[in-house]
């Protein structure tokens, strides 16, 4: 457990599963924190045995981040604290039935949420971290970023959302002091399976990562530099092959002329 007081870490979706662990953690690293959920008593209660373990400062913030106001009073709350040096994008929904057997306006909350929500939030705490001279912004995406065919294809692309954003924010902000992280969790033993309509007991166990391994990588994962951390990737040099193979297009993304293979063709007669 750290003594050195970090400031103020915001952690959304912090009322169960991999959001309470982050708090959990930041506060034994030596932050004080903000918890934000939908369940005040959740909160309440997390807030109450991390206070008394960490001797750390926490506060709740009962808020739905799919509802305009409470949005707005988040962003207001990450505007103005000037203790906050730490912004945990976690509060996020998923899915796992096929497009078609969806409903679009259960679709339309996922992106509220995952998109929307995330954006605003960190567009209320980047202008201040950078006034301020530093600050992190921790974005908790998917390995379905990567890999959209294995779960809802709203899903995927709200989470590939969530990854392209942090690297874009990455190449913008990492000169003026604000560090960006982002997670992609594969199958964790979290309440999302519920929610999404798949009971975790019936996915393979070997796939199945504890929420506590899953948080404690991210966070060495984060300790170690890297700007994307995949906790269950065995060899870090495949993400980074993934990531060169991407590079290695943006030189030719962009022409003047199409490409020699979609010219024009003759004419048949």
């Amino acid at each position: 457990m750290s003594n050195a007081h970090k400031g103020t870490a915001l952690v959304t979706g912090a009322s169960s599963g991999i959001g309470a662990i982050y708090a959990d953690r930041l506060a034994k690293q030596g932050y004080d924190l903000i918890l934000v959920a939908r369940s005040v008593d959740k909160l309440r209660s997390l807030a109450s045995v991390i206070s008394d373990t960490t001797g750390r400062s926490v506060e709740v913030v009962q808020a739905d981040l799919g509802r305009r106001d409470d949005l707005r009073r988040v962003e207001q709350v990450l505007r103005t604290d000037q203790s906050i040096t730490m912004l945990v994008n976690n509060a996020g929904v998923g899915a796992a039935a096929p497009l078609l057997d969806g409903d679009v306006d259960s679709m339309q909350a996922m992106i509220d949420l995952n998109v929307t929500a995330l954006t605003r939030l960190t567009y209320a705490a980047a202008p201040a971290f950078v006034a301020r001279g530093g600050g992190t912004i921790i974005n908790i995406a998917s390995i379905v970023a990567v890999a959209p065919e294995l779960l809802n294809g709203v899903y995927g692309g709200s989470k590939a959302f969530v990854l392209a954003f942090s690297q874009s924010l990455h190449h913008e902000l990492a000169d003026k002091g604000v560090r960006i992280h982002a997670v992609l969790p594969g199958a964790t033993a979290t309440d999302f399976w519920a929610v999404a309509g798949v009971p975790i007991e019936l996915l393979p166990g070997e796939i199945v990562m504890p929420a506590t391994a899953m948080v404690d990588a991210a966070l060495a994962g984060f300790a170690a530099g890297e700007l994307v951390t995949i906790p269950a990737l065995p060899d870090a040099a495949d993400w980074e092959r993934f990531e060169a193979a991407r590079v290695a297009l943006k030189p030719n993304l962009s022409h003047s002329s199409p490409a020699a293979r979609y010219a024009a063709q003759p004419a048949v007669a």
